[in-house]
């Protein structure tokens, strides 16, 4: 019985420090899969308004007008009836996420006034979007004659062993099964 006991000891030591290092093995492959591997999708909120559209804006517009210009405003508040907000706010894997706030003010139904951060124009906010690599150069693919020379050549077919077309009134097809 004692005996029993020693072997069960010594097997129940090795399973936990198997069941340990598998334990630790997991962990870590688990910590490599959070870090920055993982595709971070881009995430864009709220209405971009360009330069362009701003200065498009004239005091005295009626409000649909102003609606014309910009788009549906993000925010609007029953307690704030008289002012439009847009927020517009985009985070890139690999890029400095940007914000940018815009605030419209009415007077009864005309165009007042306007604050908000400075604008870019949509070729600047375009030109920040497209963060790709330029194009490499591609090799030349002309392959010379002395190229060409390297591999056998075809046998082309003689003139004479060229196959007569099919027509269309020589072509049979199998019946169609019945239909149920």
């Amino acid at each position: 019985m004692f005996e029993f006991c020693r072997n069960a000891s010594v097997f129940l030591g090795r399973s936990r420090r198997l069941l340990a290092l598998a334990c630790a093995t997991a962990s870590i492959g688990f910590t490599a899969c959070s870090s920055s591997f993982i595709y971070k999708p881009e995430v864009v909120q709220g209405n971009f308004v360009s330069r362009e559209q701003v200065q498009a804006l004239r005091a005295g517009m009626p409000r649909q007008a102003v609606r014309d210009v910009l788009g549906t405003p993000l925010v609007t508040s029953l307690f704030h009836a008289e002012r439009w907000d847009y927020a517009f706010t985009i985070r890139r894997q690999g890029a400095e996420p940007q914000q940018r706030r815009f605030s419209v003010f009415f007077k009864g139904d005309a165009l007042d006034r306007i604050e908000g951060d400075a604008l870019p124009t949509e070729a600047e906010f375009a030109a920040k979007l497209d963060n790709r690599r330029p194009p490499t150069k591609l090799r030349d693919l002309k392959a010379t004659e002395a190229d060409l020379a390297k591999f056998p050549s075809k046998p082309v077919p003689a003139k004479d062993s060229v196959q007569p077309a099919v027509t269309a009134g020589s072509v049979s097809y199998p019946p169609l099964e019945a239909v149920r």
